[in-house]
């Protein structure tokens, strides 16, 4: 119980590098989507721009004009999706990093301290098995 708490001091108190660290990784997830929602965006301009005079010229076809409009529909919410996912994102680990305590940081910060502290014990178990190799 002492260590968990001390552990819990200690991230609070966290290091320079380990906010850069969370910062990068805000930065990667939240751009990564946003980039895509952006790209889905100008595909779907592109696909209207496109389809739209095909259409006209050689479709008077009603259905393969519902089947255009529905895939302009989808990936139009489909780029508003990825934004809005980049956007949470971005503001989810901006929280985390500032030490908002959004939703979902206990159990990060539990699986931190579980995933630090069995890499204590990993190499304390390198350690003895080094120094049983080097007296045998």
């Amino acid at each position: 119980m002492a260590e968990l708490q001390q552990s819990q001091q200690l991230g609070k108190r966290q290091p320079r590098s380990q906010q850069i660290v969370k910062a990068t990784t805000a930065v990667t997830a939240g751009g990564s989507f946003l980039v895509l929602s952006g790209l889905t965006l100008t595909a779907t301009v592109i696909l209207l721009t496109i389809a739209t005079p095909l259409l006209v010229i050689f479709s008077p076809v009603i259905v393969p004009a519902v089947i255009t409009v529905s895939l302009l529909l989808m990936g139009f919410l489909a780029s508003g999706g990825f934004g809005l996912a980049g956007i949470t994102v971005m503001s989810w680990i901006y929280g985390y990093a500032t030490g908002r305590h959004p939703p979902g940081a206990d159990q990060l910060d539990q699986a931190r301290m579980k995933l630090a502290c069995k890499a204590r014990e990993m190499k304390d178990r390198a350690e003895q098995f080094g120094h049983q190799v080097t007296i045998s």
